[in-house]
């Protein structure tokens, strides 16, 4: 992909005659270091690497002794010692507003796809802060995902950060394609961090669709760039998703995955020297988690709902990763692979999934007629195998009959098609239908 150089370093007044140049000094792993220069952390910076290649644009990631430590954005071919750097720019900046929509884009707000520039759209700084804890809005009333079982029995409220727990293969993105087309929001913003090449396509054709895409950005870094690029992707969608949010507009933030993005902050870390920690990952990490989750949310303009994906590996709900994420957000999505074997879709596992902002958004009829479900789905689950082998005798216990008498209606309200919508009003409804609460 051919990238104009020119109208980037316009942007960050390139022209600037008293602009200090370094040197490069040597290249270990990923991390370039810079002599003879000096910036902060988190500024652009170029490597010139002679007529033959083009440039390489990289991040101050920190520094040792008196030298720089940058990472590429890109592959750093071509880099050599001696190789002239200059910063760019203290902050990066990427382009925002209504301009976006329908667009994909790199994880520096480049257009991905075949639309037009982006050059006059209004840009914002990467790196937002969070609204102040006392200046947000309070929760009052929930957000329609679309999605029956999350809608009636996990309620989300508007301004909710939620996570959807899942191992590879068990449906996260069929998921996330159906809250983009089907959220009652004004603007969806997606992050696609760390995905397969192939399998961004087929998320924005098949999963998404025109009808998501329309009212949707996305942002893609693919597994094979940079960690720093994939780790500045999430930064990008979530300030797009900010400016938006800032312009009185509701939004749906997603990423997929929380995971990937926690990867490429642990290669970071460890290739600028941090200790690693539990399963490799530096005390940085863990920083910087609460730190992306805190900027969604209600600000005082407006609400933006985040669903965080979470990949867990070896479908250990303990990993360290999900432990950090389930403390920081306002509750989880458990996907089941147990389900999609079945095929039951979305493999959304009721027991155990919770809102904890759902008692705050529902009635109290409501709030019963959730809880009389869990009592039959988790009795019908303790009893299982006593039911199959036909130990149980009826009558035994009152609360298994009865779970038992409604398990096919259990079982097909909780399903639901593709391209099914419902909103969270009747959802509520159909659960205080089924399980008898006036």
């Amino acid at each position: 992909m051919s990238f104009d150089w020119a109208d980037l370093e316009a942007r960050v007044h390139q022209a600037d005659p008293g602009r200090a140049v370094g040197r490069v000094s040597n290249l270990v792993g990923m991390i370039v270091e810079v002599a003879d220069l000096g910036a902060p952390v988190g500024s652009l910076c170029r490597i010139d690497t002679g007529r033959f290649t083009a440039p390489v644009l990289c991040e101050v990631v920190g520094f040792r002794e008196d030298r720089l430590l940058v990472m590429p954005y890109q592959e750093a071919r071509g880099i050599a010692p001696g190789c002239r750097a200059m910063i760019l720019s203290s902050q990066l900046t990427v382009p925002a507003g209504p301009s976006l929509l329908g667009r994909v884009l790199d994880g520096l707000g480049r257009p991905l796809d075949d639309g037009p520039p982006l050059g006059m759209a209004p840009r914002v700084k990467l790196g937002g802060t969070p609204p102040s804890a006392m200046r947000r809005r309070r929760v009052t009333d929930a957000v329609s995902t679309g999605i029956r079982s999350i809608d009636s029995m996990i309620t989300t409220a508007r301004g909710q950060r939620m996570g959807i727990f899942a191992g590879s293969g068990v449906g996260k993105s069929v998921l996330m394609g159906m809250l983009a087309r089907q959220a009652h929001v004004d603007v969806n913003v997606l992050a696609l961090i760390g995905e397969r090449g192939r399998e961004v396509r087929e998320f924005i054709e098949r999963d998404l669709g025109p009808e998501g895409l329309a009212r949707s950005v996305v942002v893609v870094v693919t597994s094979d760039e940079s960690a720093v690029m994939r780790a500045k992707g999430a930064d990008t969608a979530m300030s797009i998703a900010e400016h938006f949010r800032d312009s009185d507009r509701e939004v749906l933030f997603m990423m997929d995955s929380a995971t990937r993005y926690a990867m490429a902050l642990r290669e970071i870390g460890l290739a600028a020297g941090e200790p690693p920690t539990t399963k490799g990952y530096p005390p940085s990490t863990f920083a910087a988690l609460p730190r992306l989750c805190e900027r969604a949310g209600w600000s005082e303009v407006n609400a933006m709902t985040a669903f965080f994906t979470v990949l867990i590996e070896g479908d250990d709900i303990h990993d360290p990763v999900g432990d950090a994420m389930r403390s920081i957000l306002d509750g989880h999505v458990m996907l089941s692979r147990d389900l999609a074997r079945q095929h039951h879709y979305p493999a959304v596992d009721v027991l155990g999934s919770v809102s904890r902002l759902r008692s705050d958004v529902v009635t109290p009829a409501d709030r019963e007629a959730g809880a009389r479900l869990m009592r039959w789905m988790k009795t019908l689950e303790d009893n299982r195998d006593l039911v199959n082998i036909g130990a149980y005798v009826a009558g035994a216990d009152p609360v298994l009959d009865e779970a038992l008498a409604r398990e096919k209606d259990i079982r097909a309200f909780l399903r639901q098609d593709v391209l099914e919508s419902t909103d969270v009003a009747t959802s509520l409804t159909g659960l205080r239908k089924l399980t008898g609460v006036a």
